[in-house]
């Protein structure tokens, strides 16, 4: 791809507002707890029947919803885009230290010590390992789409927010199962290492290949007819990830109504971790000299989680009903009221960055 359609694609992804199930997807996380641990409650032979059709250990229904949760966001990244990386190596050198080298590590340490440790005696005791698995499975996996829209509210320099997603993602292909598989023996939480490449394979290796696909097939009609297509598909992400939602709390439904404590428990490590892994990348890239418009998108990224991986991990090898499952959950509720704070931050700093 020459540097001209580069940069028309990465103003296009850029310059994409957020869509109304965007703004609000907290709470229409929200509503799907109620709906889904209303409908759990009212017909669970519905969704003890759904929860049986699988094939190797993969649900079928949400392996279906994760791919059309995955790949239209996958559509929009440029992997043409790796050329650019060079012009902004400080600021990429910042995003990959945070995002692989501190944040899954970091969000190891706040698992060990609020689930396993301060928290421990208000939470279910056999659902601590896997608790602790979920945190890991959501801090390994950095954040794909929402990062233009991130980038978008804080004037992010496009180029460098489309390159460090398509280093990011590249990188997650061969690098999230070593590191989840690491971190989890680390941790003394036993990995069915055939299911979790099964997993990246299912949930990485072929919707990349189907998206990067598509996304040619697009392009190849003109920047119009890929605009337009972006536009019809966008809803698709969120709205599989509702249905997911549904189905997953339809399981947990029982857990939360006995201790409903738990999902304010496990927001706080991941509350921690955010505003940790941000300030972190922020403060990392005005040390070495980044511009504004590059510390942005890079502390966004470190900050921000590719959810839709983590819960489709966590169902594959833990299960449905699996802490690990409601630990990722928790991650969706609070990813857009958190990161609109930390957009808030970084633009509010804008001056201190620049100046003092």
């Amino acid at each position: 791809m020459s540097v001209v359609q580069c940069e028309v694609t990465a103003k296009a992804a850029a310059g994409t507002p957020m869509s109304l199930f965007e703004r609000y997807l907290t709470l229409w996380v929200f509503l799907c707890i109620i709906a889904g641990i209303a409908l759990g409650q009212l017909a669970p032979g519905v969704f003890q029947t759904i929860g049986r059709i699988e094939v190797a250990q993969v649900n079928l229904p949400v392996g279906l919803l994760i791919w059309v949760m995955i790949i239209p966001m996958l559509v929009k990244v440029d992997f043409g885009a790796l050329h650019e990386v060079k012009q902004h190596i400080r600021g990429i050198g910042v995003t990959l230290f945070v995002n692989w080298l501190v944040k899954p590590f970091s969000m190891a340490l706040l698992g060990w010590l609020f689930v396993r440790h301060l928290f421990a005696p208000w939470l279910p005791a056999e659902q601590l390992d896997s608790y602790v698995a979920g945190l890991i499975l959501l801090a390994a996996a950095p954040c794909t789409a929402m990062v233009f829209v991130w980038s978008k509210l804080t004037d992010g320099d496009p180029l460098f927010t489309l390159s460090q997603v398509a280093l990011n993602d590249s990188i997650m292909v061969f690098a999230f199962a070593p590191l989840v598989g690491l971190l989890l023996g680390i941790s003394a939480i036993s990995v069915p290492w055939d299911t979790l490449l099964t997993s990246v394979v299912l949930y990485i290796v072929i919707p990349v290949a189907l998206a990067q696909l598509w996304r040619k097939a697009l392009l190849a009609r003109g920047q119009a007819s890929f605009d337009a297509a972006m536009a019809k598909i966008g809803p698709w992400s969120i709205s599989a990830l509702l249905a997911t939602l549904v189905l997953l709390f339809a399981f947990q439904g029982k857990a939360i109504l006995e201790q409903p404590l738990v999902i304010a428990l496990l927001a706080v490590p991941i509350l921690i971790q955010v505003f940790f892994n941000s300030a972190l990348a922020y403060w990392l890239n005005r040390r070495v000299g980044e511009k504004h418009a590059v510390a942005c998108p890079s502390a966004l990224i470190g900050a921000s989680n590719f959810f839709e991986l983590a819960v489709a991990a966590a169902i594959s090898l833990f299960g449905f009903e699996s802490g690990a499952a409601l630990a990722t959950v928790v991650g969706v509720l609070i990813e857009v009221p958190v990161m609109l704070l930390v957009v808030k931050v970084v633009n509010a700093s804008k001056d201190w960055y620049e100046h003092a």
